[in-house]
């Protein structure tokens, strides 16, 4: 199936192309046709498949005809973040280019002036956080009643930062005759009674089953002491074959510093969490993708629906709390078809969020063990009685160019006290493992994680 066979006009199939995609994902396949016929939609597929394509892509062909009128948005997508906000941007930028579509990004953490001077000029598409939104409603910036279709993305993670109240307040401010479309990757009973009260008979789309991790990732998990997870997290970074990495913490505190530690330890690193401003939050992002570092410390702030290309780990410094954000954290990785690895270091305080996660997710994570390291280990060096052959032939030689050179006469001088003898000191001895050790081979010592009763 290409995207040509789901409906979508010339303009929209131009831009497509010239983004580089020639087939659909599965929950695109089965979203876009509906969308265009106006149905109500709940999707659930996990993260990494697509589902923001799935939306975007029908919403423009259905806004190109329209007229905008200023202060009422035609459409309505809600994020439960900036980034996310900010990426569906994005995806309307880049589909959109070949239509006359107006688009306005309402979220926190920049000002107001330049959002509320683009609703004055209307807008088609309107992309907001619950938050902002709320703001500029309540100070009459704003109505909803000309709103045609609405988006709610992400529902399960609207949930968790308690956004429902806000959401349900928002429906009922919209027109009773629209089209409204909920994806999350999970669907707590929350969300599916969400779903009931503001979706007209909704198609139902399940491309995975809620809460199911990408067949792509490899994961683990590594029994750590909490006092030991710095010196272990440096390990896998180091003898991963780690390309680029996303490290996961549960506070702000934490991830400002491990990332600080990381730099001391001469990694390229940077981080991520909701203290920042959004400026600053996207000139992080733009260094990791860029490559200016490798490695992005962050809080659950950016766990969710960001699209970052090449992502190689996904290391959870700590256990979720949350354990839907198990399967966000680690679908970072292993995205459109790449393969990648997830670690999750497990003290004894992670034991019982280690546990739900299992539980949600339905399988046991292995313990990572030796056949799962992916450079040689050797023995740590131990110190031997002779000295090898090289280094006997070199003092051999140092004695016998002694004994060749002409003494010279000695100059007199004033004799002192005679000092103590000191006993003599034996050279280090060369071990045979000091020789060069090839490209992406370990030579150091067998890490204490290794050596887990599990394994």
């Amino acid at each position: 199936m290409t995207f040509a066979d789901l409906g979508l006009s010339p303009e929209l199939l131009k831009a497509v192309e010239a983004a580089g995609y020639t087939e659909p994902t599965p929950i695109q396949a089965q979203a876009i046709p509906p969308v265009l016929m106006m149905k109500d939609i709940v999707g659930i597929a996990q993260t990494g498949t697509g589902k923001t394509a799935g939306f975007v892509l029908p919403m423009i062909d259905i806004l190109a005809n329209g007229r905008r009128r200023a202060l009422m948005p035609r459409s309505l997508i809600l994020e439960p973040t900036r980034e996310l906000a900010a990426q569906v941007a994005e995806n309307f930028e880049k589909y959109g280019v070949n239509h006359d579509l107006r688009m306005a990004l309402l979220i926190g953490g920049v000002q107001m002036g330049d959002q509320i001077k683009a609703l004055n000029e209307g807008v088609d598409v309107l992309i907001a956080t619950p938050g902002r939104l709320m703001d500029l409603f309540e100070r009459g910036k704003i109505m909803l009643n000309g709103c045609e279709l609405l988006v709610i993305d992400e529902a399960d993670r609207m949930l968790d930062m308690g956004f429902i109240p806000d959401i349900e307040f928002i429906c009922s401010k919209l027109p009773d005759t629209r089209q409204t479309m909920l994806f999350s990757a999970t669907m707590p009973p929350p969300i599916e009674k969400l779903s009931k009260k503001f979706l007209d008979n909704p198609k139902r789309i399940e491309v995975s089953r809620a809460a199911s991790t990408n067949k792509d990732i490899t994961a683990f998990k590594v029994p750590v002491k909490s006092r030991e997870k710095r010196d272990t997290l440096r390990w896998l970074l180091k003898n991963d074959l780690v390309e680029t990495a996303i490290v996961f913490a549960n506070r702000k505190t934490t991830v400002r510093e491990l990332n600080k530690s990381l730099r001391s330890h001469g990694f390229a690193s940077g981080e991520i969490h909701g203290d920042m401003d959004q400026t600053s939050r996207i000139a992080e992002l733009n260094r990791f993708k860029g490559g200016d570092i490798n490695i992005l410390v962050a809080s659950d702030v950016a766990a969710r629906g960001l699209d970052i290309k090449g992502v190689s780990h996904v290391f959870n410094f700590d256990t979720p709390w949350h354990p839907d954000d198990y399967v966000h954290r680690i679908g970072r990785t292993g995205r459109a078809g790449a393969k990648g690895r997830a670690f999750t270091l497990v003290s004894e305080d992670d034991a019982e969020a280690i546990e739900n996660v299992e539980k949600l997710t339905g399988a046991k994570i292995p313990v990572f063990g030796k056949k799962d390291v992916r450079v040689e280990l050797k023995p740590a060096p131990e110190p031997r009685e002779e000295r090898d052959e090289e280094e006997k032939s070199r003092r051999a030689r140092r004695e016998r160019d002694d004994e060749e050179r002409e003494p010279r006469p000695a100059k007199p001088r004033r004799e002192k006290a005679a000092k103590p003898e000191r006993p003599e000191r034996s050279r280090p001895r060369r071990d045979e493992d000091s020789e060069p050790v090839p490209a992406g081979e370990w030579n150091g010592p067998k890490p204490d994680f290794l050596d887990v009763s599990a394994l």
